[in-house]
C-alpha cells in the first residue's frame, strides 16, 4: 500500500468512527502518517475534555484505523 492509498485507508476509517463522535459533539481529524506505520490525529470538539476519550482512542479509533490499515502500530491523539 504506497502513501497514498494509506492516506485514504486511514480516512475511511476515521469516517467510519465519526458519527458515533459526532453524536457526542466530537470529531477527528487526520494530523499526520509518520513512516507508514505511526498515524497522528486530533480530537476535536467535546472529544477534548472527555473523560472517556483514552478509551475512544485504543479502542474506538485505533482499532478501526488497524481494521483499514493493519501496518499502523501507533495511534495518537495530538492536543
Amino acid at each position: 500500500m504506497n502513501t497514498e492509498e494509506l492516506t485514504l485507508s486511514i480516512e475511511k476509517a476515521l469516517n467510519e468512527i465519526r458519527p458515533f463522535l459526532n453524536s457526542d459533539g466530537g470529531d477527528i481529524s487526520l494530523v499526520s502518517i509518520e513512516d507508514d506505520k505511526h498515524v497522528k490525529v486530533r480530537l476535536q470538539g467535546a472529544c477534548t475534555s472527555c473523560s472517556l476519550s483514552m478509551s475512544t482512542m485504543k479502542a474506538g479509533v485505533e482499532t478501526t484505523i488497524k481494521k483499514y490499515a493493519p501496518q499502523i502500530e501507533t495511534v495518537q491523539n495530538i492536543a
